[in-house]
């Protein structure tokens, strides 16, 4: 039965307790449980034999039939077995259990082992709706084993349509090939299909299927995609044919992606040899152009310039604006954002670089009051704006009460209480499972109070992927915690750098998600590539346990924030060394070198990479509000961004720091309110509290967030 909330105890055995108590220690809290740590021990043990197959687990769960987690007993010991378990005690416990996580694990397991047999009436029995695609496959495979033609099928239809599909789906569309439902035509839409998507698998797997006469331009397709250097050196040779021109598109794009001269170099050589039509021959110009521009090639900014409207895309019109930046031409930069369809041009970077070349061209006050509006923003751009105005910057906290019904509801349900408790046995890939088939169903309301839970448990990570809009965005203690505050301000002091900026890089990179893996194989907090983290190790003398000991925050947090200080040892400011620290070193050299002495803003806005991009900006954006978390008055962004050249110290030395206040305009503009006119701000402290005012007196422009 459940045990009384408390700080968590040594259990009977004690070892896994122990190991619960130091991870609430690093977070810096007593965590209120339900469970005491020898249940939690228990439930370990149990599971553990299950999983291996030992029946064992049954008399050591004795006791536990009340606890969260209880069905993922039987269920690992099924999983183990499912080979040769019998249908009678599978679905027994599907009965009980068929909606939990443990339940869909078990059935998709068995119906992978029906499907292998081949036993299509069973898996029929057993099969439900929303497994996945591969599941979808068998089913539909089943029941045209049972006399269901697929060319009757809306769900095969559906299938049909997708760019991929899982391996198991092969023999089901062997089996539509022979129904006859695969005809030319519904081959090359797939095709097509696939090749936008880049599934280049699907298109060689579905060319297969196509009569032999027509394979050889499938084939084409398939050289373009896969060596596109290849198709434009055969392309003269190819037949004018439809399918031959989209092979030629296909091959100019991806080889405009790694060399944009060469490929326009091919296309003037190509252009005339195919009667392609007048759209085709746009969307190849704006590709060419785009990726000419991204290189910033000279005759990029006139190419997309004289694109015409129906070649544009937000990306075309975006790279001019991004071209003339980069070449100082103010004038250019006012003209490309003008062309922008509106809601593009409202876009806060575009908002702020209008106003940036209108003072540039000497229109300050159309300047200032673009700025000014752009200011009630705490962006990088707000940022950067309230600093070209002097202004306080625009910080206007919420971090609302939670509702007891929602706490109590959230508190009481089975979903999370197994979340929770997978998060207290630091089993966090099956916590988050969990916690996200828990918030289906739930409220705004529920939903905060289970971020809220989250926060006061120690999981941190929650409330950053939760409280993603409206309000809910100004709730920075939730959104962006200060935890680890002691190592985080000791690793930062001994490496030289701002503690901000340290918080700032986890906040950017993992979100706080302490086992975070990337698909280049990055591991933590600040997400370290073991080679980059042996290396530090190496250079602070320090001992290195290899890539899984980068999940232990002590460790990722030391070797990150030394990384940081590498980098501002070799590129000065913290702008560079972040753009450094997301794309490489090498890349960051490239960049410096194809344009030296730009300004901080404008090198940013002109980086090639979007995501490089992107990361530096929220980067910049994160420091202030980590800065503001930390010291109450951030140090301006613009003393953050000397040009290239300034040495990192003089960044986190400098005595500029800014005010900080929000305005009840600041915040109907931060949530999209319409207001009369612009109030006096009122100064606030990161815990949303007017500074120097009265203990629980609030001014006005604060106290209606606070309700």
């Amino acid at each position: 039965m459940p045990m009384r909330s408390g700080c968590r105890q040594r259990g009977r055995r004690g070892w896994l307790a122990i190991a619960i108590l130091a991870a609430a220690a690093l977070q810096g809290a007593c965590v209120a449980a339900e469970w005491t740590g020898s249940q939690r021990e228990q439930f370990a043990q149990a599971y553990a034999e299950a999983q291996r197959g030992d029946l064992n687990w049954k008399r050591d769960a004795t006791g536990l039939r009340e606890y969260p987690l209880y069905p993922y007993l039987e269920g690992a010991w099924l999983m183990h077995g499912v080979a040769n378990a019998k249908a009678s005690m599978v679905r027994a416990y599907l009965a009980r259990y068929g909606n939990l996580i443990p339940g869909q694990e078990l059935r998709r397991a068995w119906l992978s082992q029906l499907a292998g047999r081949h036993h299509w009436r069973q898996y029929l029995a057993f099969y439900v709706p929303g497994l996945g695609e591969a599941y979808e496959c068998d089913a539909l495979h089943a029941e045209a084993e049972q006399g269901r033609p697929l060319s009757h099928s809306r769900r095969f239809a559906l299938l049909w349509r997708k760019p991929r599909l899982p391996e198991q789906c092969d023999a089901l569309m062997d089996l539509a090939r022979r129904q006859g439902f695969l005809t030319p035509s519904r081959l090359w839409a797939r095709i097509e299909r696939a090749r936008r998507g880049g599934a280049v698998d699907t298109v060689v797997q579905t060319a297969a299927w196509l009569p032999s006469g027509q394979q050889p331009s499938a084939q084409r397709l398939v050289l373009a995609m896969r060596d596109p250097e290849a198709a434009l050196a055969q392309a003269a040779s190819w037949p004018d044919t439809l399918h031959a021109r989209e092979a030629l598109e296909a091959a100019l794009d991806r080889r405009a992606r790694d060399d944009a001269d060469a490929a326009y170099a091919a296309w003037q050589v190509l252009q005339h040899r195919f009667s392609l039509g007048i759209r085709q021959r746009d969307r190849i110009n704006a590709t060419l152009a785009l990726y000419a521009a991204t290189s910033l090639a000279p005759g990029s900014q006139r190419a997309l310039a004289t694109l015409p409207s129906t070649a544009q895309t937000p990306l075309t019109r975006e790279w001019r604006v991004r071209v003339a930046l980069a070449r100082g031409d103010w004038a250019g930069v006012l003209d490309a954002i003008e062309a922008m369809p509106l809601p593009q041009r409202r876009q806060h970077e575009w908002r702020y670089f209008e106003a940036r070349a209108l003072a540039k061209l000497g229109r300050t006050i159309q300047a200032r009051s673009r700025w000014r509006r752009l200011a009630r923003s705490p962006t990088y751009y707000g940022f950067l704006a309230a600093d070209r105005l002097r202004r306080p910057y625009a910080l206007c906290p919420n971090d609302p009460p939670v509702r007891s019904s929602a706490r109590t509801a959230i508190e009481a349900d089975p979903g999370m209480q197994r979340a929770f408790e997978w998060f207290a046995l630091d089993r966090l890939a099956h916590a988050r499972r969990e916690w996200d088939a828990a918030l289906q169903g739930l409220d705004d309301a529920q939903r905060y109070a289970a971020a809220e839970l989250a926060h006061r448990r120690g999981w941190i990570d929650r409330p950053i992927f939760l409280l993603d809009h409206g309000p809910n965005l100004r709730d920075y203690q939730l959104r962006f915690p200060v935890i680890h505050r002691r190592l985080v301000l000791q690793d930062a002091k001994r490496a030289g750098i701002d503690p901000a900026w340290v918080y700032a890089t986890i906040r950017t990179e993992s979100a706080w998600i302490s086992d975070a893996r990337s698909g280049a194989g990055a591991i933590g907090l600040m997400q370290l590539l073991p080679g980059t983290a042996a290396r530090m190790a190496r250079q602070m003398g320090s001992s290195w346990g290899g890539a899984e000991s980068l999940v232990n925050p002590s460790v990722n947090i030391r070797l990150g924030t030394n990384y940081l200080a590498h980098l501002a040892g070799r590129f000065g400011p913290q702008w560079l060394a972040s753009a450094a620290y997301n794309a490489g070193p090498q890349s960051l050299q490239r960049w410096l070198a194809a344009r030296p002495g730009q300004p901080a803003d404008v090198f940013i806005a002109t980086i090639p990479y979007a995501e490089t991009r992107s990361y530096v900006e929220s980067t910049l954006a994160f420091t202030v509000i980590y800065d503001w978390r930390l010291n109450r008055q951030p140090v301006r962004l613009e003393d953050r961004m000397p040009a290239y050249g300034a040495s990192y110290p003089r960044v986190i030395d400098s005595t500029a720091r800014a005010p900080v206040a929000c305005s009840a305009a600041d915040l109907a503009y931060q949530d999209g309110i319409p207001t009369a006119g612009p109030a006096a701000p009122s100064a606030v402290t990161p815990d949303g509290h007017a500074a120097g005012s009265d203990q629980g007196k609030v001014p006005g422009a604060i106290q209606w967030m606070r309700k």
